[in-house]
Formats: structure tokens, C-alpha cells, sequence
């Protein structure tokens, strides 16, 4: 990992709630270095699918709000309004929380030229081609509009658990990318071209972390303390061979390794931050990191450190 990744933060937690960390490296090298600290804001790009919109959608669910089997256009009427086929207006909840809506799994909708507002009305009234089921920042971007109409709220004003944030400290925040559209190295601003035409905050991408906070909700998914039981019990149902609601369920060479359960489930984030959870074996586990400092432009070793911290971790956990 010497010399690939800036910095990196390690953390364990068991179900009963003892954790041990590890912060290594830099939080920046450009355009002078930043040493990475305990505390540090990591951008956790696709972290936000499952720490924020699944488990707020979830809790809209809960309320009685909305049934996963919802069509979008009940609550989203515009969806696809007036097109011929409008095929949007009639993917579920469910499909867009498991990826299995058969939307694009991205489109460079920072170049469209737009504001805020008017992206988020294009993204109701694109005329989406549906077509086999792929891993969708797009499902996601709709499910962030969703939860903004229903609370009436923009995202960033969402009440978030202590160590989340959509707005961090840029002292204290890892750097990410030297972005060739922004014209500078992003600190403490999403790195997620789309998330920040969306406003800085969207529901595939936007959310910052320090690992003691992805730790508090890894362990709150370990001990199923986040939702309802039977809120947890929906997420757990599997929707694909490789998906459950939101979170990648184990399967062969996932990015949790080869020794975990067969009910474990995690998730990674493009800026290089990923978080599992092994329930029948009593931990969870996160690695964060800003790989893509200063550019994403090269080798990524993520894919295989991610399997080898895994195993590691496995090979040596006793559950108590």
C-alpha cells in the first residue's frame, strides 16, 4: 500500500462494542501534506447509499409513509409524466433501494448545464431506457428527491448521528482528488462530480465520515439496533444473487474476502472507504481511505487490500 494510497483508517468493532482503530499515512500530500489523524472526514462517496438514504428511506417505511412495493410516480408524480411509456413512473422502491430497476448505473449529469433544481426535475422527466439490472448511482440520485419530498427537506438538512456529516471541516478532512472540472484539489467538498451539481449532498453520494463514525453504524447494522426488526428483516431478505436492499450481500470474490460468513454484507465508495458487517460472526469492520489523492488516474489497490485486511481479520476473530 506504500506509496498507492495516501492514508488509510482501520476499525473493528464487535456486538458488544469494543473497537480498536488504526490511522496511518496522509490526509493530504497536495499541495503541501496534511498527516492523517484520528478525527480525520473521509468523503464516503457510495458509503452514502447505505448510511443515509437506505436507512432514512427505511424509516419513511416504517412510518407507514410508504410501502417498498410503491410505484415512484405514487409519490413522485412527475415521473416520467407524459411520455409515451413511462417506465420510470413504474419502478419500485424496492428495485431502486437492490439495483434491480434497470436504470444506467451513471451519466455525466454535471455536464448537463443546469442548477440544482432543474437537474433533479431532469432526472424525473429523462426518458430512462430500462434495461438488465446494474449497480445505479441514478436509482439512488431518485431515491434522495423521494426522501426530500416526503420530509420536506433538502438533504443536507437531514439530522444526521454524530460522525456523519454532508458538511465537514475542511482542516479536518482528508483531500481527495486535484478535480480537472473544478480546477483545484477538493477538501472538504464531495468529490462526486453529479453529487456536487445536486447541491453537495445526493442520495448515491455526498456523505463524510470519520471511521469511529462509520464504526457507530456498522455497529448499530451488526447488533440491528439502526431500524426495526422488521426493517432489518427486509434489508436482510435477498433481492439478486449479489444484493440485498442497498447493501452487497457475500458472494464469490466479493470485496469482504473469502472467510467471512455466509451472511455477512458490506459496501465500498469509489473515493476508496468501505464498511462490512458480519453478523453471524459478531464484528464489523471499515477501511477508509483517499485513494484517489491527488488523482484517480492510476493504479487502484483497493480491490486487493480490501480482501486481504478482510481475511486477515477473519482468520484471527474469536467471537466471544
Amino acid at each position: 500500500m506504500a506509496g498507492r494510497v495516501p492514508g488509510a483508517a482501520l476499525g473493528v468493532v464487535s456486538a458488544s462494542g469494543e473497537r480498536a482503530t488504526l490511522h496511518l499515512g496522509q490526509a493530504q500530500l497536495e499541495p503541501e501534506a496534511r498527516p492523517l489523524e484520528a478525527g480525520t472526514w473521509f468523503d464516503l462517496a457510495s458509503l452514502t447509499k447505505v448510511l443515509f438514504t437506505l436507512p432514512e428511506v427505511m424509516k419513511l417505511v416504517e412510518e407507514g409513509r410508504v410501502d417498498l412495493d410503491d410505484p415512484l410516480k405514487q409519490h413522485l408524480p412527475e415521473a416520467g409524466w407524459l411520455q409515451e411509456d413511462p417506465a420510470l413512473g413504474r419502478v419500485t422502491i424496492r428495485q431502486l433501494l437492490a439495483h434491480q430497476a434497470g436504470l444506467p448505473a451513471w451519466v455525466p449529469l454535471y455536464t448537463w448545464g443546469c442548477d440544482a433544481a432543474t437537474l433533479k426535475a431532469r432526472l424525473l422527466q429523462e426518458h430512462w431506457q430500462l434495461g438488465r439490472p446494474v449497480y445505479s448511482d441514478v436509482g439512488f440520485m431518485l431515491l434522495g428527491i423521494l426522501l426530500e419530498r416526503l420530509r420536506e427537506l433538502e438533504l443536507k438538512a437531514f439530522e444526521l448521528p454524530a460522525g456523519l456529516t454532508f458538511q465537514p471541516d475542511p482542516v479536518r478532512t482528508a483531500a481527495t482528488e486535484r478535480c480537472p472540472w473544478r480546477g483545484r484539489v477538493l477538501v472538504g467538498e464531495v468529490h462526486d462530480e453529479n453529487a456536487h451539481a445536486l447541491g453537495g449532498a445526493a442520495g448515491h453520494a455526498g456523505l463524510f465520515g470519520t471511521l469511529d463514525g462509520v464504526l457507530d453504524r456498522a455497529h448499530a447494522w451488526l447488533t440491528e439496533t439502526e431500524l426495526s426488526p422488521a426493517a432489518h428483516a427486509a434489508v436482510r431478505e435477498p433481492q439478486s444473487e449479489e444484493r440485498l436492499l442497498g447493501w452487497v450481500r457475500r458472494h464469490p470474490g466479493w470485496s469482504g474476502g473469502r472467510l467471512t460468513s455466509p451472511a455477512a454484507y458490506g459496501h465500498t465508495g469509489f473515493t476508496g472507504t468501505g464498511v462490512w458487517i458480519d453478523p453471524e460472526r459478531g464484528y464489523a469492520w471499515a477501511l477508509l481511505t483517499n485513494r484517489v489523492h491527488p488523482s484517480r488516474h492510476r493504479e487502484n489497490p483497493l480491490p486487493e487490500l480490501r480482501r486481504r485486511v478482510a481475511d486477515a481479520l477473519a482468520a484471527e476473530w474469536r467471537k466471544p
